[in-house]
């Protein structure tokens, strides 16, 4: 099952869950994406059920170009981030391969949307991108196994790690770099774990303006999806909503030769793709 947060109108003051199907966008109704989430599987199978009878009614489909979609998960309680978590990339940006998931923070001031322009900080020169699987939690995990763990995930997204890179190096911790407002594109789409089988086993890239600068595949991780969720719960406490950013594969900026740098501009369109997750399209915009 494909979720979207959406307005009809950009003035409406909330997002509504939606069901992305061939035809077009069903309103859930009632079904909120946190009561669903807090109901887990009892709660999606009611709402496949909701869809499948809505479709025998005839119900009105909503052009998804028409609607304005939101952050596919807009109220997380956690964003975690997962650095150097790709072999090639650790090895393109000359840091060694980690001997423990590295973690950091987003908040969600980081949120963007499918779609929506990202500003571009005054206070930076060297915003690149970051192409990401991101991992959505279902249920309350501490403590759970590596075998045990993705029985935790209710389902993952595309996502754009953002990182303005003058601002992450200034010192030994990246946040200042990482939590610029809407540094953490999400979407379009929320796909249940049962339409994506292995998480790490998806092709993922990247395009800057249509020129390709990512393409690998998840399978490149240094710590997979299981072995990452179990050691987060060994930290903290995931709650349901619960947002992972797995990493990025190597062709970002900062690993070229400094001469070939060339960081994202004002009016540059960047896009992630992940196989099965659909396309997650933001244009850069200058900071007023």
């Amino acid at each position: 099952m494909k979720l979207v947060s959406f307005k009809e109108e950009a003035a409406a003051s909330a997002y509504r869950l939606g069901v992305r199907t061939d035809k077009g966008i069903i309103d859930a109704g009632h079904v909120t994406l946190n009561g669903l989430l807090q109901g887990g599987e009892a709660e999606l199978r009611e709402l496949q059920q909701f869809v499948e009878e809505a479709k025998e009614r005839h119900v009105r489909y909503l052009d998804e170009s028409e609607v304005v979609l939101g952050p596919c998960v807009p109220e997380p309680g956690k964003i975690i981030c997962i650095g150097l978590n790709y072999r090639k990339h650790a090895e393109e940006t000359n840091m060694p391969l980690p001997e423990y998931p590295i973690l950091f923070s987003k908040f969600n001031n980081a949120l963007a949307a499918h779609g929506e322009d990202v500003p571009l900080p005054q206070s930076t020169q060297k915003v690149d991108y970051e192409a990401e699987l991101a991992v959505v939690i279902g249920r309350e995990a501490k403590n759970v196994s590596v075998d045990e763990a993705l029985d935790y995930v209710f389902g993952y997204s595309a996502s754009n790690d953002l990182s303005a890179r003058d601002l992450q190096t200034r010192t030994s911790q990246w946040l200042a770099g990482k939590s610029c407002d809407k540094f953490a594109p999400l979407g379009p789409y929320l796909v249940s774990k049962d339409e994506v089988g292995d998480p790490n086993a998806l092709r993922i890239s990247c395009t800057v303006n249509g020129e390709v600068r990512q393409d690998s595949n998840t399978s490149d991780m240094i710590f997979n999806c299981k072995e990452i969720v179990s050691y987060i719960s060994q930290c903290m406490t995931l709650s349901p909503g619960d947002i992972i950013l797995t990493g990025t594969p190597e062709g970002v900026v900062m690993g070229y030769p400094p001469e070939k740098q060339v960081y994202l501009q004002d009016g540059d369109v960047v896009t992630i793709e992940i196989e099965k997750l659909g396309a997650l399209t933001n244009r850069m915009v200058a900071e007023a």
